[in-house]
């Protein structure tokens, strides 16, 4: 089923969203589609329901920042799976910097941490998610790493807990016991 087929059906389905083809080199095994950020829960949940789609497993999500090249600024990316039908389907909504996108986890629940890590690394707010939260970055972390515009030379002392390096006498002392430890297992 091409992009083209999948807009006609989720036209009956979906009749006020304005779907179109996002046209890419791999169409012809992931058909994409153009979602706008307001209609994105109800198509994936006509997409998961419907007869013919059933596309019931949700594979990921992802971001892509255009900046400075393009307004609006960010497509987040959502790929799913109908295994029944093997088949997959790319969906991409355009969000503007600072613009917040619902959450699909009421229709897929596994998109919770994909979710959480396209917040984390792009700054993309998905309303209505429970856990909202830093995923990979620390909770003092400054910034989106992943945008354009985030600034690469920055500089953050590690914080360390235990000396990184071991004195001499420590350093005899552990292969000694290593040693020991190897002798009495055989």
């Amino acid at each position: 089923m091409d992009a083209q087929a999948h807009i006609d059906l989720l036209k009956t389905l979906v009749p006020a969203a304005e779907i179109t083809v996002a046209a890419a080199a791999d169409d012809a095994v992931t058909p994409g589609l153009w979602v706008p950020a307001a209609a994105l829960v109800d198509v994936c949940r006509a997409l998961r329901d419907a007869p013919g789609l059933e596309y019931v497993a949700f594979s990921n999500v992802t971001c892509v920042d255009h900046h400075p090249r393009r307004t609006p600024r960010f497509d987040v990316v959502y790929h799913v799976v109908s295994p029944h039908r093997r088949a997959r389907l790319r969906l991409k909504v355009p969000l503007g910097l600072d613009q917040p996108i619902a959450t699909v986890t009421g229709v897929w629940p596994g998109a919770g941490w994909p979710e959480r890590e396209v917040y984390d690394l792009f700054g993309i707010v998905f309303e209505g998610h429970a856990d909202l939260r830093r995923l990979m970055m620390t909770e003092d972390w400054e910034g989106h790493p992943l945008r354009k515009d985030y600034p690469v030379q920055v500089r953050k002392d590690a914080q360390t807990y235990m000396p990184l390096q071991v004195t001499a006498e420590e350093f005899r002392a552990n292969m000694e016991r290593d040693r020991y430890q190897r002798a009495r297992q055989k």
